[in-house]
């Protein structure tokens, strides 16, 4: 997806590197091409002191409430939420909140997508008062909430569904499912669902949405559904969880889910990919996508759920692709359990919290997370810079990005075995995060990779 112009900052940089693996020789640089992006929002303060920067460096936690505790309610989620701002959250998405249908309910506790009531939550996570205070509660920690809005269709126990037959398209799903499609056609249907959005901004004052199936909506309701929203709240946030140009070049969307980079990730994980492959896939990226950003992430609700941890799924590539995912090009997003780790797909539709303990993953989000803060390079969208790529072949993945003298170099080995890369430039007085050393190499300096292991340094 593209980059654009760089916002002008004068910061001090951090040096960071993390840790791990890598091979051969540089070949010649392919730089992408830099455009100008309109945004759904300026990056500037307006008249009236709203700021619309804080999307800049913002970095994604998604967070299922009902699996987050023992208790599994949003009183639950309130002791986490200060470690994470210091891990370097910027923004909570909520998985859905709403009354879960119980006509064909699924499991013990129902399909979280099966909404009975848009403006109502499910009484197993509280009362809206308690819903209140947790979204002050993120709020006080100048972190920023969304909801994971279904809006593609209804539960069946949904009142829509009796008072308005014609807003749905029963036959998409059959009758044995616990959701039924909606029929956008119908434009009272469409003010009925701008409504349902009004609401949770106006009255508990959240900061956006991520709208789940977005794709199955058509374009018509988002071109009017972000103009409504933001009129209501000009910064707010929204996130398609559809990988759709569409959405965010025509500024519907700020930014969209990149399911490209979770499946070509997990096709090299297997061994079905190749490093040089993800040159090859983001230059096409570039040319489709001409506005906003990608959500890059190795896990999430959907996915957890339906194909397992990111263990069952990337192996020993797990960290490496996670540190790929937060430096390449886009805003990461760290599904919640990832930082333990969670080592298993939890039962989306039982009791089954995650097993919070150890933290072992903590530091390395950390550490990555708040690079990202420091360093004007790995900015979001318009404020950052694209990736530089320098090296791609069957093992060795390299790229730089540099921000007016804010600098990343990234060297991921993205294979089983053991690398070689010989270094392309001087990189002096450079410090390594993890290793809590400094990282000084000069040009033809070869440097040993383990398998699936990085570097990630930065300049000071």
């Amino acid at each position: 997806m593209k980059i654009s112009n760089i916002l002008s900052l004068s910061l001090c940089c951090f040096f960071f590197l993390i840790s791990c693996k890598n091979d051969t020789q540089p070949k010649a640089v392919t730089k992408a091409p830099q455009q100008e992006k309109t945004m759904l929002f300026p990056p500037e303060p307006t008249k009236n002191g709203i700021h619309y920067g804080w999307l800049k460096n913002a970095n994604v936690y998604q967070l299922n409430t009902r699996q987050y505790s023992q208790e599994g309610n949003f009183t639950g989620v309130l002791q986490h939420l200060k470690r994470l701002r210091n891990m370097g959250i910027d923004i909570i998405s909520l998985t859905p909140i709403f009354p879960i249908s119980q006509t064909n309910k699924q499991g013990t506790l129902g399909n979280p997508y099966a909404v009975s009531d848009f403006k109502a939550v499910n009484p197993a996570l509280g009362t809206k008062r308690d819903f209140k205070i947790l979204v002050d509660s993120i709020h006080s920690l100048r972190m920023k909430v969304l909801l994971d809005f279904p809006v593609a269709s209804t539960g069946r126990d949904c009142k829509w569904l009796s008072d308005h037959a014609d807003w749905f398209s029963p036959r998409e799903y059959g009758n044995d499912s616990d959701i039924v499609a909606l029929n956008y056609k119908n434009k009272d249907l469409n003010s009925e669902m701008m409504s349902c959005m009004e609401y949770w901004v106006d009255q508990f004052k959240i900061d956006g949405y991520t709208m789940h199936e977005a794709g199955k909506v058509p374009n018509d309701f988002w071109a009017q559904a972000s103009s409504q929203l933001l009129s209501k709240k000009q910064n707010v946030l929204l996130i398609s969880d559809a990988e759709t140009s569409d959405h965010v070049n025509n500024n519907y969307f700020h930014a969209s889910y990149n399911a490209g980079f979770y499946q070509l990730s997990n096709a090299i994980a297997k061994g079905n990919k190749r490093a040089k492959d993800i040159e090859a896939w983001y230059a096409k990226n570039q040319k489709q996508y001409k506005n906003g950003w990608p959500i890059n992430y190795t896990s999430n609700y959907d996915k957890n759920t339906t194909e397992g941890s990111v263990f069952d799924n990337l192996g020993d590539a797990s960290k490496c692709m996670a540190a790929l995912a937060m430096t390449f090009d886009g805003m990461p997003l760290i599904y919640g359990g990832q930082e333990e780790p969670l080592r298993k797909g939890l039962k989306p539709n039982e009791k089954d919290p995650i097993p919070f303990n150890s933290y072992k993953y903590e530091d390395f989000y950390t550490r990555m997370l708040q690079v990202k803060h420091i360093n004007t390079a790995l900015w979001n969208g318009r404020y950052g810079v694209a990736p530089t790529i320098l090296h791609a072949d069957n093992q060795i993945f390299a790229f730089e990005k540099n921000n007016k003298g804010n600098e990343v170099f990234c060297l991921f080995n993205l294979s089983d075995k053991a690398a070689e890369y010989e270094m392309h430039k001087d990189y002096m007085q450079w410090e390594s995060v993890a290793a809590a050393r400094r990282f000084d190499v000069v040009k033809g300096q070869k440097i040993n990779l383990a398998p699936w292991s990085f570097r990630v340094v930065t300049n000071r």
